[in-house]
C-alpha cells in the first residue's frame, strides 16, 4: 500500500465488475490500479473507462504485479477457486465474488490458502453489509420479532438471450448458484444451519437448474425459498416471527430499505445505499487489511464453507451436478 490508498486489482471484466469498480472510485482509501482480462482489448477499454493504472491481456500478470494489494474476483463460478488460491500464494488478498466456490471442497482449499499465505480472503456477499440488511439483522438478535418461525425469499428473472454462461454447467451455471445463495444466504443468517434440507428443480437440457424451490426445516421455524431464470419474480423477502415481521424492499438483495409491521402497525425505514451497494463490502475489506485479519468478523470463513454446505445439500436433494463433483 502506498500513498495510504489500497491497490486493487479486478479479474473477470463483466457487468458486475463494472458496477463494482464504480463504487470502488466513491472509497477515497482505494486506487483501481490494474484490470484483467483474457481479451487485452476489453481489459484496455475496462481500464481506460474507470482510469486503471494497468491494463491486462491475462490474469496470471495481474496477479503477480507487486503493486496490487487486493483482487476482486468477478470470472464465472468454475474459476473462483483456482484463481482464489493462485492470487493468495502470490500474497494478495483477495475478495472474491459469490457464489465462493462450486462446492464446499473447492472452498474450503481457498480459506487454507488465506490461512497458509496470512492473507485476507472474503466472498463477496455484499447483501451481508447493505445498510438494510444490517438493521434489520440487529432487530431481530435484539428480539424485536420475537422468535422467528417463517422466512420466504425469491430471486428470479427472465434469463435474456446471449447470458448462455448462466446455463453452462462447466461454468457453475444454473439459477441455484447464481441467484439462489441469496435466499440461502438469509435463511441462514437468520435461522442458521438447517436441520433439513428439501429441493426440487426444473433443468435446462445440459442439466443446469433454471428453476429450484427450495424448504428449510428449522427445530422451530421453516424457510421456502426460491430462484428461477425462467420467472420474473416479485423479489421479495419477510422475515415472521412471534411479534411481528419485516418485509424487505425489492429487490431485496440490494434493499434501500424495509418496512416493520408489529400488530399490523408499519414502520417505514429507508435506508439509501451509497453507490450501488458494493462501497460497504469494500469498506470492510480496507478495514480488515488494515487491522492485518484474514478473515472478516461479518462475513468469515466458516459462513461462507456453512452457506456453500447448505447449497451442496440443496444440489443432492434436487440433483444439480457439475463436472467438478465428479473429479
Amino acid at each position: 500500500m502506498s500513498e495510504n490508498k489500497i491497490k486493487w486489482g479486478i479479474i473477470g471484466l463483466g457487468n458486475i465488475a463494472e458496477q463494482f469498480a464504480r463504487d470502488l472510485a466513491l472509497i477515497p482509501e482505494a486506487k483501481l490500479y490494474a484490470v484483467a482480462s483474457r481479451s487485452q482489448e476489453k481489459a484496455t477499454e475496462f481500464g481506460a473507462t474507470f482510469n486503471a493504472a494497468k491494463s491486462y491481456g491475462d490474469y496470471d500478470s495481474l496477479i503477480n504485479d507487486d503493486q496490487v494489494d487486493i483482487i476482486y474476483i468477478a470470472t464465472p463460478h468454475d474459476s473462483h477457486a483456482s484463481l482464489s488460491v493462485q492470487a493468495l500464494n502470490a500474497k494478495k488478498h483477495v475478495l472474491c465474488e459469490k457464489p465462493v466456490a462450486i462446492n464446499f471442497a473447492q472452498a474450503s482449499q481457498m480459506t487454507a490458502a488465506s490461512k497458509a499465505n496470512n492473507r485476507f480472503f472474503m466472498e463477496a456477499f455484499w447483501t451481508r453489509f447493505n445498510p438494510s440488511f444490517t438493521a434489520i439483522l440487529s432487530k431481530v438478535r435484539a428480539g424485536e420479532l420475537g422468535k422467528i418461525q417463517y422466512i420466504n425469499a425469491d430471486f428470479g428473472f427472465i434469463m435474456n438471450n446471449g447470458q448462455s454462461r448462466l446455463e453452462d454447467l462447466n461454468l457453475g451455471g444454473g439459477s441455484l448458484l447464481d441467484m439462489g445463495v441469496y435466499p440461502l444466504f438469509l435463511s441462514y443468517m437468520i435461522l442458521g444451519n438447517p436441520e433439513k434440507v428439501q429441493a426440487s428443480s426444473l433443468f435446462y437440457e445440459g442439466g443446469a437448474d433454471k428453476q429450484t424451490t427450495m424448504l428449510l426445516n428449522y427445530p422451530t421455524a421453516q424457510a421456502v425459498l426460491h430462484s428461477s431464470f425462467i420467472a420474473r419474480t416479485n423479489m421479495h423477502a419477510a422475515i415472521s416471527g412471534e411479534k411481528g415481521r419485516i418485509v424487505i424492499d425489492p429487490n431485496w438483495h440490494e434493499a434501500q430499505g424495509y418496512s416493520l409491521f408489529q400488530e399490523e402497525v408499519e414502520t417505514k425505514f429507508e435506508l439509501p445505499t451509497k453507490g450501488k451497494g458494493f462501497t460497504y463490502e469494500i469498506e470492510e475489506c480496507h478495514k480488515c487489511i488494515t487491522s492485518n485479519k484474514i478473515e472478516s468478523e461479518m462475513w468469515s470463513h466458516q459462513n461462507s464453507l456453512d452457506l456453500i454446505t447448505i447449497a451442496d445439500q440443496v444440489r443432492k436433494e434436487a440433483g444439480i451436478i457439475y463436472p467438478v463433483d465428479q473429479l
